[in-house]
């Protein structure tokens, strides 16, 4: 992309004008947003590539228009990244009003990518195509898995969205032990990333060790009373993944409802990835209670985090509904995103990871399959 000076530049969609008048006359954020581009560093792949705010929002500007090649899986992160790692980006991207103006932008361009226009990168070219020899490498197995037909134009998809969002086949991914309530399934197809217990109602979720705080996870719901001493299963979805989510017990939806969150807020200290702790407190999620069939459970919690990107959690179930395990209750829009699950203190519950050691560099356990058993405690 070219950018240009000041000046010189291109009229800003009015999101993105919005979000620079922002900028310009609000005193904290305009120190917020000056600092974190002076605070940028040099690293591996050389110096950072956006110099200041103007360049951003010609960069956002342009990104609206724009869909989702493969080789460049996250075009707004991309524009981010350096400056998020900063002091002035810590405080800049947990600013509310910050947050307010990225949500609208993101929602704008989020339009474009449930348009036919962002279809054009759903082809067959080998580096940047969703279909080329690069994306097949790593979605081995894509036609027989997905509902798909690689005889029509793009596949059958209507969208990049409709792309992201889309659905395995019938029998891809059968419910484990669907009458069993003792098991409890895997909600997301996702890498196991962090299990805690005895979790806190607060804690200093922001240090580098990022300990659970329990009253932000749900939104200070009150709730949340119950979960104080519980457990804590942590997962990633990478953006190859599955992103539908699917209920993980037999029961009824107690509540469900999205909290509005940051997105692009990572602690300093360690990179985006390893900052998923620390986002189930802050990221924009949608968040579900879930009174169990199985009393040995009860009320559980089912947590599904935006990272970045569009970030859009789209709840598709009610409250009061009766869900089956393994049903659908609700997607992610683009973006990464992580989930998690939370039990009351008592719940004897023993997860099975599929021989994964949870962290960064764990493998996806598929969705629906067997993730933990709930044992009656003896009183």
């Amino acid at each position: 992309v070219d950018l240009y000076e000041e000046n010189d530049a291109p009229s800003l969609h009015p999101v993105v004008q919005d979000f620079k008048e922002l900028i310009e006359k609000d005193a904290e954020v305009n120190i917020f947003i000056h600092q974190m581009f002076e605070e940028q560093k040099e690293n591996s792949s050389g110096p950072p590539p956006v110099k200041n705010y103007h360049q951003m929002l010609q960069l956002m500007n342009v990104v609206l228009n724009t869909s989702i090649e493969f080789d460049l899986e996250s075009p707004m992160f991309s524009i981010m990244y350096c400056s998020m790692a900063t002091v002035g980006g810590f405080s800049a991207f947990l600013n509310e009003k910050v947050n307010y103006h990225i949500k609208n932008i993101l929602n704008e361009w989020g339009k474009y990518l449930k348009s036919k226009d962002s279809c054009y990168v759903l082809n067959k070219d080998p580096k940047k195509g969703w279909f080329g020899k690069d994306a097949m490498k790593e979605m081995p197995n894509f036609v027989e898995e997905f509902k798909c037909n690689p005889n029509e134009s793009h596949y059958g998809f209507t969208s990049w969205d409709d792309f992201f969002t889309r659905e395995f086949r019938d029998g891809v991914r059968p419910v484990a032990s669907p009458d069993d309530n003792s098991v409890v399934v895997n909600p997301c197809e996702a890498a196991p990333f962090n299990i805690q217990e005895n979790v806190k109602r607060h804690d200093t979720f922001w240090i580098k060790s990022q300990p659970y705080s329990l009253d932000l996870m749900v939104a200070n719901d009150p709730l949340a009373d119950k979960f104080v001493g519980g457990t804590v299963y942590q997962a990633f979805l990478g953006p190859l993944n599955y992103h539908r989510w699917h209920s993980p017990v037999n029961g009824k939806v107690v509540k469900a409802f999205v909290q509005d969150g940051t997105y692009y807020s990572q602690l300093i200290s360690v990179g985006v990835a390893e900052s998923q702790a620390y986002m189930s407190a802050v990221a924009t999620r949608a968040i579900f209670f879930i009174e169990a069939d199985n009393p040995d459970i009860g009320l559980m919690v089912f947590l599904a985090i935006g990272m970045a990107e569009v970030s859009t959690c789209e709840i598709t179930v009610f409250e009061e509904e009766y869900v089956k395990k393994g049903q659908q209750i609700g997607t992610f829009h683009y973006g990464g995103s992580s989930h998690c699950l939370i039990f009351q203190p008592g719940v004897n519950v023993t997860f099975d990871l599929h021989g994964e050691t949870p962290g960064i560099n764990a493998a996806n356990i598929p969705v629906n399959a067997k993730m933990a058993t709930v044992n009656t405690v003896n009183v």
